[in-house]
């Protein structure tokens, strides 16, 4: 990620939950959803105006009016340079606080990368198990974020979503990474072959169309995960035989 600086020309109106103000990108590009360092300090900037109306970014060389989050806004000064912080510089409560207000996707950090810095956190064994588990939760969150900013149908997503739901639960358990049966009953959810018919198919599989041995695969790519939780979940619990079932076939898909 670039890093983007902003001078202030000047400070149109602020209070002590933000403000508007004039500014010179002089440096990368700005874009609505950076966070800005001021000494020790942090303001966002939620929105871009360009000619009377809202543009996503601007870049060096450009004028806009910006509108800005922060008690700090109202201490700025004319001439002085706000630098973007990095997303390995965001604290987690900034990013908590962040994710709270649901950015549109388009904001910084962007769903991909907000996804790999929270997951190193979340299994950095050095910090608390409590700050562990809430960076888990902002991973959880990015990986929904990079569902819908990449598109695509759920069964292709859901692997990348299932592997930080599993991990918060194997390391602290049901009660705080999650319920596992309902992660098993939304992953059931996604597979539209019973066992048995993907079992079918999966005997033919070299004479199938691309597009279903494709999605043999992808079914497939659910089934560890899968089985992972299984031993959190009821032995009468439906979605256990449902589990116990794939785990049967999975070795026959392609």
């Amino acid at each position: 990620m670039s890093i983007a600086e902003l001078q202030v020309y000047s400070v149109e109106e602020a209070d002590v939950t933000g403000g508007v103000c004039v500014v010179r990108c002089v440096g990368g590009v700005a874009r609505a959803g950076q966070v800005y360092a001021v000494g020790e300090s942090r303001i966002g900037l939620r929105r871009i105006e360009r000619h009377g109306r809202a543009v996503a970014s601007f870049d060096a060389g450009h004028i806009a009016k910006v509108h800005l989050a922060g008690a700090m806004v109202a201490l700025l000064t004319r001439g002085q340079v706000l630098t973007s912080v990095p997303p390995d510089g965001h604290s987690l409560e900034e990013l908590e606080a962040w994710l709270a207000t649901g950015p549109p996707l388009g904001d910084e950090p962007h769903p991909r990368t907000l996804r790999v810095l929270a997951g190193v956190r979340m299994r950095d064994e050095r910090l608390p198990d409590g700050i562990r588990l809430r960076w888990g939760r902002v991973a959880l969150a990015a990986a929904h974020r990079c569902a819908r900013a990449e598109g695509g149908p759920g069964l292709l997503r859901a692997p990348e979503l299932a592997s930080v739901q599993v991990y918060l639960i194997q390391q602290f358990g049901p009660d705080e990474g999650g319920d596992p049966a309902v992660l098993c009953r939304e992953l059931l959810a996604l597979m539209d072959l019973t066992p048995e018919q993907a079992a079918a198919q999966a005997r033919v599989w070299r004479d199938l169309p691309y597009h279903r041995i494709r999605h043999l695969r992808r079914i497939k790519s659910l089934i560890p995960w899968l089985v992972l939780v299984r031993p959190h979940l009821a032995d009468a619990d439906p979605s256990a035989r449902a589990v116990d079932a794939w785990a049967s076939v999975r070795p026959g898909l392609p």
